[in-house]
C-alpha cells in the first residue's frame, strides 16, 4: 500500500478539534500552528490513534530573512500516512519554539542541528548546545545574513 499525504484541510480540521487554537492556516498538504502550540500539536499528532504519527523524519528551518519557517516532516507507519506541519518564528533575534524531544526522542539531534546552523532555540530540550561546530563559534552558518 503506498504512502499517502494528508492534506492541509484534514489536518487542519483534526488539529482544530484536537488542540484549540493551534491552527494558523493551511495548504493543499501543509498545516501551519501557532509557534506556542508546537509541543501540544505534535503530543496530539502521536497520540491520536486515527492519525498515529510515531515518527518523526526530519526537522529543517528556513531562513526568509524576515522570519524562519520551521518544518516538521511525520509519518504514521501502521496507517501509511504522512503529514508536514509548519510555524513560522518572526524576526533574526531570540527566535524560539517549544521542544518535541519529549515527543520524539528522534528530534534531539534534529533541534540541535537546527540550534547550532540556523539560531532556533529549542525550549524544553534538554541538552540545546553545539552538534556540528564548537563551542565558542559565533553565529549561525545557514543563515543567510552570515558572513
Amino acid at each position: 500500500m503506498p504512502v499517502q499525504a494528508l492534506t492541509g484541510a484534514e489536518l487542519a480540521e483534526r488539529l482544530s478539534a484536537g488542540v484549540p487554537a493551534s491552527v494558523e492556516r493551511w495548504e493543499e498538504e501543509v498545516v501551519w500552528v501557532e509557534p506556542s502550540k508546537v509541543e501540544d500539536v505534535a503530543r496530539f499528532l502521536r497520540d491520536d490513534s486515527s492519525l498515529d504519527f510515531q515518527f518523526l523524519n526530519a526537522i529543517s528551518a528556513i531562513d526568509f530573512i524576515e522570519y524562519f519557517d520551521v518544518v516538521y516532516h511525520l509519518t504514521s507507519f501502521r496507517l501509511q500516512h504522512t503529514a508536514v506541519i509548519k510555524t513560522r518564528l518572526h524576526g533574526r533575534e531570540s527566535l524560539s519554539v517549544p521542544s518535541v524531544y519529549h515527543v520524539w526522542r528522534g528530534a534531539d539531534f534534529q533541534e540541535r542541528e537546527v540550534w547550532d546552523l540556523m539560531g532556533v532555540d529549542f525550549q524544553g530540550h534538554p541538552n540545546m548546545k553545539r552538534i556540528m561546530l564548537w563551542e565558542g563559534f559565533e553565529g549561525h552558518p545557514l543563515r543567510k545574513d552570515f558572513l
